[in-house]
């Protein structure tokens, strides 16, 4: 039997405790777990690439299957291939994240029929929190605590000069 091997893609700027709550559950159903951090030209980065790269490694240190990898310029199904990726995973927040999936899956499908995709819904207590909230947070400078993990109040504060 070969290896079960996903990928979980995402801008990950910065990551999220909703992130942690799919990579946990996703971790666990597959031998290896690549956490794979892309570029997404529609979003403004508040972190560098090599910054998400650190805080995600940190903040996934305790996953032994876990293997954080960087994209650039390149498809989420091109990547998967070079990977030998066999499953492609997704975390689903609410009806947006739903639509956006479904028409992202259509031109995978097209793209690569051998992959298949999973959609994990995120745990009730961590729906609500974005990545793009989490920003606007650390622009007020709240606590993040409640939603982050403690890589990203690390880094945060580095940047801060705190």
């Amino acid at each position: 039997m070969s290896d079960r091997i996903g990928l979980l893609t995402g801008s990950f700027d910065p990551v999220t405790l909703g992130h942690m709550d799919i990579i946990s559950r996703a971790s666990k159903l597959f031998d290896t777990l690549y956490v794979g951090i892309f570029f997404n030209r529609e979003k403004q980065g508040f972190f560098t690439i090599d910054e998400r790269q650190h805080i995600l490694e940190e903040a996934v240190v305790d996953f032994q299957n876990v293997v954080v990898v960087t994209a650039d310029n390149s498809l989420a199904v091109d990547f998967a291939n070079q990977l030998g990726v066999t499953c492609l995973v997704r975390g689903l927040r609410n009806a947006t994240d739903f639509d956006y999936e479904a028409n992202l899956d259509f031109f995978n499908k097209q793209l690569a029929k051998e992959l298949e995709t999973i959609y994990l819904i995120a745990s009730h207590e961590v729906q609500p929190i974005s990545s793009s909230r989490v920003r606007e947070l650390i622009h007020f400078g709240v606590d993040l605590e409640a939603y982050v993990p403690e890589s990203v109040i690390k880094e945060v504060e580095k940047k801060s000069g705190k």
